[in-house]
């Protein structure tokens, strides 16, 4: 079963990190990566650009393009995880291991149907 592991974080707070302190982090959470990647368990990961960058697009038809997301948070979603997990259990616990290298980020768990029949969980 595939679990998506949805980072949110205070955007001010990482992005007031030094260029040192945000290398340190991403360096504690690549061991994790490199761990699920050798279990083969890791499947798409990454680090979403600051919500100022981004587009949201709603309404009917061809629906209007407005800048950023207006979510009415503390924490903004900054990354994301696909993870092959037995159980709901398992996924938990990568999440800790996560939350253990950055433990001001909250994690979200959420299980997650695949819609691209075939399509390969990584790269091959």
């Amino acid at each position: 079963m595939y679990f998506a592991i949805l980072a949110y974080h205070e955007e001010d707070a990482v992005a007031s990190w030094s260029s040192q302190e945000d290398a340190e982090v991403m360096a504690d959470l690549l061991e994790i990566n490199n761990r699920l990647t050798e279990e083969g368990r890791l499947g798409p990961a990454g680090r979403l650009d600051l919500t100022g960058h981004a587009l949201t697009l709603r309404g009917p038809g061809a629906g209007t393009v407005t800048d950023g997301p207006f979510a009415e948070t503390k924490e903004q979603l900054l990354g994301f995880y696909v993870v092959d997990c037995a159980s709901p259990e398992e996924a938990v616990q990568i999440a800790r291991d996560l939350r253990r290298v950055n433990p001001t980020a909250v994690y979200e768990i959420r299980p997650v149907t695949l819609y691209l029949p075939g399509a390969p969980l990584s790269p091959s």
